[in-house]
């Protein structure tokens, strides 16, 4: 994985397609972007229906660049984007993976020191504060789903 093209195709392979889980508070999804956040950046067609490249524009504006992955090594920068894509607290759990204030915005002294950290070591603070987010979730519908994606997440940061 080198770049935002290889981590949505790996995001891909999660998300699948449309889904309309009834217990899911993202509610109606395609490609894992939900119905709220299509309609927020113009898309008003029915959500079966959007299209892998308009969902990947998405996605490239709302959470990879928003939360500025480029700035990082790929494995953190992966972790960022699932994270924001999932649901989470991706700017949070990144300022505590690497030992800044955490204010939950991505500013200079974050972006310096994850750059000044082990990015292996930065995974797995950041793993371990969503391992501790899943935990705390009273919705255990999607615990496996969950746990499995955290997984594969382990599994990329050690690439």
């Amino acid at each position: 994985m080198i770049n935002f093209d290889d981590a949505f195709a790996a995001l891909i392979g999660i998300e699948g397609g449309y889904s309309n889980n009834s217990a899911d508070p993202g509610g109606e999804t395609m490609y894992g972007i939900t119905k709220r956040v299509a309609m927020q950046n113009g898309y008003t067609g029915d959500m079966r229906l959007l299209q892998l490249e308009q969902a990947k524009s998405i996605a490239k504006k709302c959470y990879w660049d928003l939360y500025q992955c480029d700035q990082f090594d790929i494995r953190i920068g992966y972790q960022i984007f699932d994270t924001a894509y999932n649901g989470g607290h991706p700017a949070q759990w990144l300022q505590a993976a690497a030992g800044v204030t955490v204010d939950g915005a991505i500013g200079a002294q974050t972006i310096s020191a994850v750059r000044g950290s082990d990015p292996l070591k930065i995974v797995m603070r950041f793993c371990a504060n969503r391992a501790r987010y899943y935990s705390s979730l009273n919705n255990m519908t999607f615990i496996n789903g969950w746990v499995n994606r955290l997984a594969k997440n382990l599994d990329i940061g050690a690439a």
